[in-house]
Parts: structure tokens; sequence; C-alpha cells
């Protein structure tokens, strides 16, 4: 238990609100339930003391590895592996704790890919840098399972990542569509994950990664055009956005909620950059995009309005949310290219101002300063951004950015008198 709550316990107790007999079930209760969870700084410093134990030989063998023989380099290539191995099954079959399972399985995991190079550089077995990541992944994967480790599954959320980077913007440029079906075998682990430990850091955790993963990844997908690319993001940060209006985040902090602040932040930053002229005139009249990029950005935008429907019928939406139709607005708007240059950015201004505003609208509604100043930020940056392709007089610019000063201050100021007004 926390000396928070234990100092409330002794005021509330002193102040004769609660008995001693209450005071003492909830101390007895707090401490039943600390001595039941697995102490996670342990589990940290064990995951840790595996990875250093790891590199620690690797370095160790590194030092006199032109000494040895073929066969005692193929020996030495394989004690870790055979090490983390025993340590693992140990592990399994005497049923010991999460830090002994997490630490086993991390060393395993990386004697695994140890291991893979050790043998390739020995007996010079040629590949790419992606072949090998994906053997590793494919190798670890069942050990999350196996091991229920929380270090595994974010090291092949990890690890997957940089398969689908160094496969689709390094090595020749291809696309990593195996990258699907690896992320889609971590989605089983998720899923229990959030229904045994719904309010955990670690699931937090994966509510960050895993858009941040598919935010990195997407770009590799890409095949034609680039400008394409930016509907593409655009559809999944509006899908991000949704899934975190899911009731599964109601009544959560704001800062749990990675969907929505990745697809809040990513759909902003990309408006913003598509709200000059620049974009609008590179993109093709034709809209001859290939197939690949084309079929892409239709699942994300269907996925988006499945997530859409979901909600609705689930009587989640509660009145209008414009971040929540952001995304297929800016799609009508992208193909409004046809009838030219100007239409679509004017158009994208709107939609990133209205978007600031109803920042600011949700930000007083719920008495959310940081909602607000969100709001704020997002006009300041649009209005910054216009200076660079208008020629509006240093005058005016300064008296501009004097006025959303004022406003910083006033919506600031407004909304703590009104919270003081409500306390």
């Amino acid at each position: 238990m926390n000396s928070k709550l234990q100092r409330d316990l002794d005021e509330l107790l002193d102040k004769n609100i609660i008995t001693a007999e209450v005071s003492h079930n909830i101390r007895s209760y707090y401490a039943t339930k600390a001595a039941d969870r697995p102490n996670r700084l342990f589990t940290i410093f064990g995951v840790f003391g595996a990875l250093l134990v790891g590199l620690g030989i690797i370095l160790i063998l590194a030092h006199n590895w032109d000494d040895f023989s073929k066969t005692t380099k193929t020996i030495w290539a394989f004690a870790p592996l055979l090490i983390g191995q025993g340590l693992t099954g140990f592990s399994l079959f005497k049923d010991k704790s999460a830090t002994w399972k997490e630490a086993s399985g991390t060393f395993l995991f990386f004697a695994v890919g140890a291991s893979l190079s050790l043998v390739s550089q020995i007996y010079n077995i040629p590949g790419e840098m992606s072949s090998f990541l994906l053997t590793w992944i494919l190798l670890c994967a069942p050990l999350i399972y196996l091991l229920k480790s929380h270090a595994l599954a974010l090291l092949h959320l990890v690890f997957i990542t940089a398969y689908a980077c160094t496969l689709g913007y390094f090595d020749g440029d291809k696309t990593p569509w195996l990258y699907i079906p690896l992320f889609g075998m971590l989605l089983p682990y998720y899923l229990q994950l959030i229904k045994n430990n719904e309010d955990g850091n670690i699931t937090s955790i994966f509510h960050w990664l895993l858009p941040i993963s598919i935010t990195i990844s997407l770009g590799a997908f890409v095949v034609g055009h680039d400008t394409i690319g930016f509907l593409m993001y655009v559809a999944l940060y509006g899908l991000c956005y949704n899934l975190g209006q899911l009731p599964l985040f109601t009544d959560k902090k704001l800062r749990t909620n990675g969907y929505l602040i990745v697809g809040s932040l990513g759909m902003i930053f990309l408006l913003v950059m598509v709200s000059f002229r620049w974009f609008w005139e590179d993109i093709p009249e034709s809209f001859n995009y290939s197939p690949q990029d084309s079929l892409i950005t239709a699942m994300l935008l269907l996925s988006g309005v499945g997530v859409l429907i979901f909600l609705f019928n689930k009587k989640v939406l509660k009145g209008f949310n414009l971040f929540q139709y952001a995304f297929l607005i800016f799609a009508a708007i992208f193909f409004t290219k046809a009838l030219g240059d100007i239409l679509p950015m004017v158009l994208t201004n709107l939609l990133v101002f209205a978007l600031g505003i109803y920042a600011i609208r949700i930000g007083s509604k719920k008495h959310h300063f940081g909602i607000l100043n969100y709001g704020l930020i997002i006009i300041t940056v649009l209005i910054a951004c216009r200076f660079f392709d208008t020629n509006i007089d240093f005058v005016i610019r300064g008296v501009l950015f004097l006025l959303l000063g004022v406003g910083f201050f006033l919506a600031n100021y407004l909304m703590l008198k009104q919270q003081s007004k409500n306390s």
C-alpha cells in the first residue's frame, strides 16, 4: 500500500470518519493485493540483468573469437542457445515466478539471435538483414504464449517493426506483407491482456506501441506516388482516433489512451503539412495510383467507418465529434484536386481551423486545460504556416500573434475561474 493511502487512512481515522476496524480491513486488503502481485521492479531488473549477461558473453567471445577453431566457434555459437533453453525449461517445469520467466525468455530471445548470426558468420552463409530478422522473429514467437511474457511480446512488436522498415525502406523497397500476419500473431496476447489486466501499466504501453508500430511500418507499403501516402496515413489516424473512443477507454486517464493521442496528433500534423499549396500541385490529376496503394487506402477508410458504425450501434457516440469524421472529410477533399489546386488547399485549411476550434470546445466542456491549449496550439500553428506562403504585412502578423497570446491567456483564465466557481 502506498504512503499516500496510508496517510489518508490515518487522517480519516484521526477525524473519526472511519473506525479502526475499517482502517485495518482496508490495510489488510491492500497488503494481500500487493502480496499477490509480482514485484514489478524485480521483474524489470531481472530482464535487464538477462540482457547484460547475454551482452557480456557476446563481448567476451568477440574479444577472443579469431583465436578459436571453426569447431570451437560452433560450440560457442550454440552455447548461449542451450543455456537459454535450459533456463527457460527450468522456469516452465518448476513453475517459477513471472520474474524467472521474463528473464529467461529475454535471455533466450537474444541467444537465438546471437546463435543465428554467429553460425552465419562462421560458415559464411549469405543473406539479407530482413531475412535474418524474419527467421529470428518466427523462432521466438511461440515463446510469447509459452512463457506468457510481456517482455517477449514487446520485443516481438519492436522486431517486426524493424523487419518491416528494413525490408520496405532499405532492402530493395520491397513490400513487407509478412508484417501483417506477424502483427496478427500478437493480437490474441494483447486481447487477453486487456481482458485480464485492463488497467495495468503494461496494457497502457501496448495501447501506445501498437499504433506507433503501424505508423512506422505503413510507409513501407506505399509503392506508387508518395502523395497517396498522406491519404493513407490520415485514414490510419482516423481509425486510431475512433479506436480510442471504444468503451474500453471510457473513464480512463487520457495518457493511457495511445490510440486517441496518436490518432489526433498524427492527423493534425499531416493536415497542417498538406495545407500548403505545394502538396496539391504534386498530386497527379489522373489519380493514377497503383492497385496496392488504392486497396490499402480503401481498407483503412472502410475500417475507420466500420469502427464508427460499431460505436454508433453500441450507443457510444454522444453528439458530434469532428475529429471522428475528419479522415472522411479529408478523403472527400483529396478528390476535389480534380477541380484545381486552390479549392482543396482552402478546404484543408478550413478543416484544420475547425478542428482547432472543436478541440477548444471539447477542452472547455471537459474543463481540461491540456485539450483547451491543444486547440489553441492548432490554430496558432496553422496561422504561422500561412505566414510562409502568403504576403502578409509584418504589422498584421504581429497583431495576429498578439491576439493569439491574449486568447491563450483569456481562455485559460476563464476556465480556471469557472473551475474555482464550481468548486
